[in-house]
């Protein structure tokens, strides 16, 4: 197993899409096994993908008993596929990442979701392999 602890780098020509593209989609694993694929938010910062869910959420309980996941952004002509493992945090947000999500998406990471009350969890993803275009890396 990959070590999450140094999370593969970035390549060079994804990183000014992890800056600009809005959405994500998240594959989580259910108990079972079977995908749970969700369009998700997300900031990108010291080689991890952060992804601001609802503490309850399936996507946070599937990552919590299973932590391999896969994020995969939105464009189909120029696919970008990372695999990895999450850790669920439901306290002690970094501070860097609260203001990311703030700047970007406008809203604390940190507030419970209003319609629900809900509280968020943050899920930190270590990318263990990147796939573009087809290509592992």
């Amino acid at each position: 197993m990959p070590d999450v602890r140094t999370p593969v780098p970035v390549p060079d020509a994804v990183s000014g899409r992890l800056r600009t593209d809005r959405n994500v989609w998240l594959c989580t694993l259910r108990r079972d096994g079977s995908p749970h694929v969700t369009p998700v938010w997300f900031v990108h910062l010291r080689d991890r993908w952060w992804v601001s869910v609802g503490a309850g959420s399936v996507k946070a309980r599937n990552a919590a008993a299973d932590p391999r996941v896969s994020l995969a952004l939105e464009d189909g002509d120029a696919p970008v596929v990372a695999e990895g493992r999450a850790t669920v945090r439901t306290e002690g947000f970094p501070e860097d990442v609260v203001e990311a999500f703030q700047e970007r998406y406008g809203y604390d990471i940190r507030t419970p979701f209003p319609e629900t009350k809900d509280t968020r969890a943050l899920l930190e993803v270590a990318v263990t392999r990147w796939l573009l275009d087809g290509t592992a890396r």
